[in-house]
């Protein structure tokens, strides 16, 4: 995002000063290079660091930011629900933020003496950015697939501990990666230096941040009213029907599910049997536009193979069981998630391999970054996390990670302390990625322990998903505040206060995730006899769930997720309401390693085959064809992602996609100004309309049954 300074009258002194500290601050990006590792913390000090004169973690900044922060982690979860995508928050954070408290401006004239400072900002979308990476830490993929693979609930304190261990755990492995990583590397971090220039740009020019934050605000409004029409208006409509019958007529103002591609009996018949339509819905054609053009196009043609041709030949072939207990979209992607699945699985992996060079230079870090120069805390780097964080910190969540695993789902002592001391390598690994890349390779994270544990202890599906959750959830949570941290870096503001605002974040994620999980994913009581058999409590060297095929009929319909959309009695998770294909995957991973691939549909032994020999290509592709190819190359998350979300949500990814492609050829800059702040408003506006929603469906539930 580029820095553009508008004229404002001469007499607004407050926002010339704020000017000068921003222009102040981008000097961290013109340090000399020669200088040792002192004399560069020294050099930032003077001519960067500006926490003495402006305040950063203020009594309003920690209220505000957990306003914002909740507000994010309930978006987050939502479009994890919904698309598997776990989208960065630190922009739309920062613009939220200052679009409150210029709101606040108007209300309580006196805030304009003390307005929002650009390091109060910072500690906002810190705190935010904590909060909203909580689903990423188990919520959107471990969690819900132990569920689904066992018909084993948590209760919601149970998830509070374990989300709030698993991202402390990624906080305290944060504080070591900081100083190596962006103080002595100089990594990128693409998001992080992208948030410090929108806040320079918010704290130093009026017209064009009072642009972006109405540009945020008005289309968080169209969201909201968007998810209002297509789902809240015909339900307002019946209520209010009952007591006024004009009220009747506002149902027929309310649009279908889902419209046909193509007018006629082709087109309805394409929608009925394989899905294939679109949804009016903002949050899709947002994310498309926020996720670019190659995913888009990706997504588009993985939608034609998976749900246009695939599906029609397993149709053709009898392998497609319809019934009237399932929609057509859970149908096809019985079949069509293993192919898709072992696409994005064999990609990650093969990119992860393809990394070698990278993980050598992370393992050669590790004297780096807890050597003598690691430990020196002086007067120099007095802004810094003291090393002493780190170990209290990676003792006592690590520590709580290994008792909670073995507390919660009986997994071995030694087993849960491996997946921390995996997690202690990978988040190096996943935070130069990150650094490097601006991609967080959570998947691979995940599945190279899934594939660890799958040899480790074959067959428990429990010890697979959770130890998994540990690693992927710390080294994904690690990097998602590395973002952040990256940020007070280049702005001038002071790590422990952006630590201790991050850990305050992960405490409020954990709560608000959890509490908004519980009421709107139903995760059903399991019959008696079957409860009695799974709550066993595991002997000393035993912690394996009962197998599958002892389960009762009514565990395996509700462990496969076959549910009426209106039967509140069974589970919503991917499923129509809530796809959840990150669940889909992290299950189907754990089913094969505990089953075997014997169990499987018919044909999709071969269609694993084609998918992980089109990944690895892939992969082999994006590594070593020319880099004048590269945007010709699919996305294989694209790709693979089509296969297990419904081809309406791809459609409209696509839609976005292109919009924003076209948008950013014609008129760059405004694309470059606005584009993430109003995809961003899409997303919020309409996810937490949506969850409001499915709150008012729990509580119905919950008052009339």
């Amino acid at each position: 995002m580029t820095r553009h300074v508008e004229a404002r009258p001469p007499e607004d002194e407050f926002e010339v000063a704020e000017e000068t500290i921003a222009a102040d601050t981008s000097a961290a990006s013109q340090m000399p290079t020669d200088l040792s590792e002192e004399a560069q913390a020294a050099w930032w000090m003077k001519n960067v660091y500006c926490g003495d004169r402006m305040p950063q973690l203020t009594f309003r900044s920690l209220v505000a930011a957990t306003v914002i922060g909740a507000l994010m982690a309930v978006s987050n979860l939502y479009v994890g629900l919904k698309s598997g995508w776990g989208l960065g928050v630190t922009i739309t954070a920062a613009v939220m933020a200052f679009a409150m408290f210029k709101s606040l401006e108007t209300i309580l004239p006196g805030l304009r003496k003390n307005p929002l400072t650009m390091l109060e900002n910072c500690t906002i979308l810190s705190f935010a950015s904590a909060s909203g990476a909580i689903s990423s830490a188990g919520l959107v993929s471990a969690i819900p697939a132990l569920y689904l693979c066992t018909g084993r609930p948590m209760l919601a304190w149970q998830m509070m501990a374990w989300l709030f261990c698993v991202a402390s755990l990624g906080l305290a492995m944060a504080v070591p990666l900081k100083r190596q990583l962006i103080n002595v590397d100089k990594l990128a971090f693409p998001t992080g230096t992208a948030t410090a220039e929108t806040l320079r740009s918010l704290h130093s020019t009026g017209a064009k941040a009072m642009q972006q934050a109405k540009t945020l605000v008005w289309c968080g409004i169209l969201g909201i009213g968007v998810k209002f029409w297509a789902e809240g208006l015909a339900d307002l409509a019946g209520w209010l029907g009952g007591r006024w019958r004009w009220a009747q007529s506002l149902v027929g103002l309310a649009p279908p599910e889902s419209y046909a591609l193509f007018p006629g009996e082709r087109g309805h018949f394409l929608l009925k049997r394989y899905s294939i339509g679109f949804e009016p819905s903002t949050i899709f054609i947002a994310a498309g536009a926020i996720m670019g053009i190659r995913v888009g196009v990706s997504m588009l043609a993985g939608t034609v193979i998976f749900f246009g041709v695939l599906a029609p030949t397993m149709d053709h072939l009898g392998v497609l069981e319809y019934a009237t207990n399932k929609t057509a979209f859970r149908t096809i992607t019985e079949w069509t998630l293993w192919p898709a699945v072992a696409l994005m699985v064999t990609a990650g992996l093969t990119n992860f391999a393809l990394r070698w060079r990278m993980i050598a230079h992370a393992v050669g870090e590790l004297s780096a970054i807890f050597g003598k120069k690691g430990r020196n805390r002086s007067q120099a780097n007095r802004t810094e996390v003291p090393m002493a964080w780190f170990v209290v910190g990676m003792a006592v969540a690590g520590a709580a990670c290994v008792a909670l695993g073995v507390l919660f789902f009986g997994i071995h002592w030694w087993m849960a302390a491996l997946a921390v001391a995996l997690t202690f390598l990978l988040s190096i690994v996943a935070a130069r990625a990150t650094g490097e890349t601006d991609t967080t390779p959570i998947g691979a994270m995940g599945k190279i322990t899934q594939l660890t544990y799958g040899v480790i202890d074959p067959g428990n599906m429990t010890t697979n998903l959770m130890t998994a959750g540990i690693t992927a959830g710390a080294a994904c949570h690690s990097a998602d505040l590395l973002q952040s941290l990256k940020t007070g870096y280049l702005v001038g503001a002071s790590a422990i206060k952006q630590a201790i605002a991050q850990f305050l974040g992960i405490a409020v994620g954990a709560v608000v995730c959890v509490l908004v999980y519980v009421a709107i994913v139903r995760t059903p009581e399991i019959p008696q006899d079957q409860l009695a058999a799974m709550n066993a409590k595991p002997g000393p060297t035993q912690a394996q769930l009962p197998p599958p095929a002892k389960q009762t009929e009514a565990a395996l319909a509700v462990a496969n997720g076959e549910t009426h959309s209106e039967d509140l009695s069974k589970t919503n998770l991917c499923g129509v309401q809530f796809p959840a294909p990150s669940v889909t995957i992290w299950r189907s991973v754990a089913e094969v390693l505990a089953k075997g691939i014997s169990n499987l549909p018919r044909y999709s032994v071969l269609g694993m085959a084609i998918g992980g020999i089109l990944g690895i290509c892939i992969a082999l592709l994006e590594d070593f064809a020319p880099k004048r190819y590269a945007k010709w190359i699919p996305s294989a998350t694209g790709l693979g992602l089509a296969g297990v979300i419904s081809p309406q949500n791809s459609i409209a990814m696509f839609l976005g996609a292109l919009i924003a492609w076209i948008w950013m050829k014609r008129h760059p800059k405004s694309c470059e100004d606005y584009m993430v702040s109003g995809a961003s408003g899409l997303i919020a506006g309409e996810s937490l309309m949506g969850v409001g929603m499915s709150l008012v469906t729990a509580a119905r539930a919950l008052l009339f049954r």
